[in-house]
């Protein structure tokens, strides 16, 4: 007399999706509780899109609370001369952006701002205000994330070059000297390249790093050095 139990029947499986699909061999308890397991994950899913909503409406609530704060920061940051460019300069990832006519150029800038779409998920903006300057006539540079749709986009303000001032000009001319002297394991870093550059909008790590890092306390970055001398001169007295 045999001992070997029944020969389990093809049972269908669930795959990533949550479909399932018939593959795999599973007893008739297993594939029950693989079942049950599904309906359980299916409640977890649908609480944490709710959780997902209910964080929204709480980011939201609290980015109208913090732009009168953002906008009072603002305008106590004009009154010191060249904050945003020393930020920037001193800022790991921004600097490496930054060659020495560009940092000369954000000299002139007076003001930065991020504002986040009402739905926040969206997308956001990047605002950099300027004063008079020698090297273009606009007031205010723009640079624009959408990221609410499968196809991800970016745009930003038609920059007007003065004459013999432009940036941009420059940088690829740059780019094109390294490429004939075969350097091509050198990219040519430049804010203004980046500021023009909407290759892969979602996945901008220099907007990420204004917006996540920048933005929210810029006041860390103006004083990197000051706070690198005391951190040395207490080091000396321990």
């Amino acid at each position: 007399m045999s001992t070997e139990g029944p020969t389990p029947k093809k049972m269908k499986k669930i795959d990533e999706s949550g479909d399932l699909e018939e593959s795999r061999d599973f007893d008739a308890e297993t594939q029950k509780a693989l079942e049950e397991i599904d309906g359980c994950q299916n409640e977890i899913d649908a609480l944490n899109e709710k959780a997902s909503e209910e964080i929204l409406k709480v980011e939201q609530k609290y980015n109208k609370l913090r732009k009168p704060f953002f906008e009072k920061r603002n305008e106590i940051i004009k009154k010191i001369p060249n904050f945003w460019v020393t930020a920037f300069a001193n800022h790991p990832q921004v600097s490496a952006l930054l060659d020495e006519e560009e940092e000369e150029c954000l000299h002139y800038m007076t003001q930065l701002e991020v504002e986040e779409f009402e739905d926040i998920k969206s997308g956001y903006r990047i605002k950099f205000h300027f004063s008079k300057n020698p090297y273009f006539s606009n007031d205010v540079l723009t640079k624009e994330f959408h990221l609410g749709t499968s196809d991800p986009k970016s745009e930003s303000t038609k920059i007007s070059w003065s004459a013999d001032m432009n940036l941009v000009k420059s940088a690829r001319s740059r780019q094109e000297k390294m490429k004939q002297g075969r350097k091509r394991g050198l990219d040519v870093k430049s804010f203004f390249l980046w500021f023009e550059d909407h290759e892969d909008p979602s996945q901008d790590d220099i907007a990420e790093v204004i917006k996540d890092d920048m933005w929210p306390n810029p006041l860390q970055y103006f004083l990197v050095p000051d706070i690198e001398v005391e951190n040395g001169v207490e080091e000396e007295e321990e």
